[in-house]
């Protein structure tokens, strides 16, 4: 399940928006993914770990009527799965197939009117294995994808890079222009310049990826306060040092290794293809495939696009029909429905989703577009997800007024004003959070009963739960909140130093890289350290006490 974690983001559009960014602006344009990393580290450091104090696993979904009480918390769970197991999932899917019709647009020559064709029947054979294999099946098809999409992006790399034309690394180096090298954009205090040139970002835009929306925005694979399909992988891990171990693996993998073969061919079209205007940037890369690689090797890229594609695909279709049965129709519509009509029942979601995902990609237009959507439609709500772990005053409305909020605002921003993403963040965030922070002190908290279960099996510390905690003192809170947040700081100078010292070492930086990676291997230790040390209090089965509340 390792593999199978880090593999759940190979992610078709992630390649091809990262390309977009770094050959319309610079190696700073992918920034705006990495700050990602952040969330992702945290995810491994925490969300195991609580949530596995509950000796039951429940789905992400689920957990909600763990958490709260009565009629709101089940509203909570229907309206959460049908949101982001159905609305936001079909956008995503949507921007997946949008990245597979370009690249077959540009490998093939094949018209916008009839790529969606093809489109479907890739989308289609996904969807049968992964309705007929279930969630191991998913896992194990991820691990292989994974490796062939890398081995693929490797391969194209090393080709690119030996043409004449390219002239290794050092030519690389010598024929790119200045400004697509820098690492950082330039700051200043207006807006952000031009679609290719060097990346410059007003400071608002900057400090709004950098200090606001790792934390505040819910987004696919990177959930503050965890879930979605990390966490689902999370949970079918051995035990919590296996989830934690591959969690920071996947942040590794996914932010570290597989960004750089794309930046290095994305780096090659700028000298093989100046001609390409900023909107045809991004097909810089399948041209390169069509136009430079032998036969053989040619039909093995294209198979690894259709893996990236596929495995994406099949964790997203996975996780949104587990949310739209498990917590929707099995909870709300046939609470004692047999597995077996629940499996047919899932099997027709899934097509049913598909037909959605490809009609919301017939209305798409760009890539990055939809990704910008997604970052808006769940600013703010990271907040609340993370405090509903910290602070027993959190209760169902908060979630719900922190999902629906964003919505509004974004559609007032987007109609009613001329500011753009990523700025939209610092409206979007503070209404959110001034809204559910308002719902939440003038609506009743969950009642004491559910409360004091949820103490007993989770045993959060914290002054958060001190009110709960008081009447409950047989119940050890956890603690070593502090070895926690080290952690968490040391993987992300870890990731960030070995995703640094990677880049400096292939773009002929090896003093640099060495220090890079020596930062890492220190930070390494650290969490190696840490891990052996009594950071919580036991599980409560441990202590004596009823898990079953």
């Amino acid at each position: 399940m390792n593999h199978a974690i880090a593999s759940c983001d190979t992610a078709l559009p992630v390649p091809a928006c990262r390309i977009d960014m770094c050959v319309s602006e610079n190696i700073a344009g992918v920034d705006y993914d990495w700050v990602d990393a952040n969330q992702d580290t945290d995810d491994g450091c925490e969300c195991r770990r609580l949530s596995g104090n509950t000796n039951v696993d429940p789905p992400d979904v689920e957990f909600v009527e763990l958490r709260y009480a009565g009629r709101p918390a089940a509203f909570l769970r229907g309206f959460r799965a049908l949101y982001l197991g159905l609305f936001i999932n079909t956008v995503i899917i949507g921007w997946v197939n949008l990245a597979m019709a370009s690249v077959l647009e540009g490998m093939f020559g094949i018209p916008r009117n009839e790529v969606m064709v093809y489109v479907a029947l890739a989308l289609g054979l996904t969807a049968l294995y992964s309705a007929l294999s279930g969630l191991w099946g998913v896992a194990v098809t991820d691990a292989f994808q994974f490796a062939l999409a890398m081995a693929g992006t490797i391969v194209l790399a090393a080709v690119v890079l030996d043409l004449p034309q390219i002239g290794g690394l050092a030519g690389l180096l010598e024929k790119t222009p200045s400004w697509s090298l820098e690492w950082v954009p330039a700051i200043t205090g207006g807006a952000a310049v031009g679609q290719t040139g060097p990346l410059t970002l007003s400071a608002a835009a900057f400090f709004a990826f950098v200090g606001i929306q790792w934390w505040a925005c819910w987004y696919p694979g990177s959930e503050p306060g965890g879930g979605g399909y990390v966490a689902q992988r999370m949970m079918s891990a051995k035990d919590e040092h296996h989830a934690q171990a591959a969690t920071l693996w996947f942040t590794i993998a996914h932010y570290c290794v597989r960004p750089w073969p794309w930046i290095l061919v994305g780096l090659a079209t700028l000298v093989l293809y100046p001609d390409l205007g900023p909107a045809d940037k991004r097909l810089g890369y399948v041209y390169a495939m069509r136009d430079y690689l032998p036969a053989g090797v040619k039909g093995m890229l294209v198979a690894a696009f259709f893996a990236a594609y596929m495995s994406t695909i099949a964790t997203q279709l996975n996780w949104g029909v587990s949310y739209i049965v498990n917590d929707f129709y099995r909870r709300f519509i046939r609470p004692g429905a047999q597995e077996k009509h629940l499996v047919a029942v899932s099997r027709g979601a899934t097509l049913a989703m598909m037909a959605l995902s490809l009609c919301v990609t017939s209305v798409m237009d760009t890539i990055s577009g939809a990704w910008a959507f997604i970052i808006e439609a769940g600013a703010g709500l990271g907040l609340v997800l993370i405090l509903r772990w910290y602070w027993w005053r959190i209760n169902a409305w908060s979630e719900i007024a922190a999902m629906v909020t964003p919505l509004a605002v974004y559609g007032w921003l987007r109609f009613a004003t001329e500011i753009r993403f990523p700025v939209t963040l610092y409206a979007i965030v503070a209404v959110t959070t001034a809204a559910w922070l308002a719902v939440t002190l003038l609506t009743k908290p969950a009642d004491r009963e559910t409360l004091g279960r949820f103490y007993r099996r989770v045993h959060p510390g914290g002054p958060g739960w001190s009110a709960v905690a008081a009447s409950m003192p047989d119940v050890k809170g956890d603690s070593g909140y502090g070895i926690l947040l080290r952690n968490w700081l040391c993987g992300v100078i870890l990731v960030y130093s070995v995703l640094f010292g990677l880049g400096k070492v292939l773009l002929l930086q090896p003093v640099e890289g060495t220090m890079f990676f020596a930062v890492a291997a220190a930070a390494a230790w650290a969490i190696r350290q840490d891990r052996g040390k009594p950071d919580e209090g036991p599980p409560a089965r441990d202590r004596g006490e009823d898990c079953d509340g």
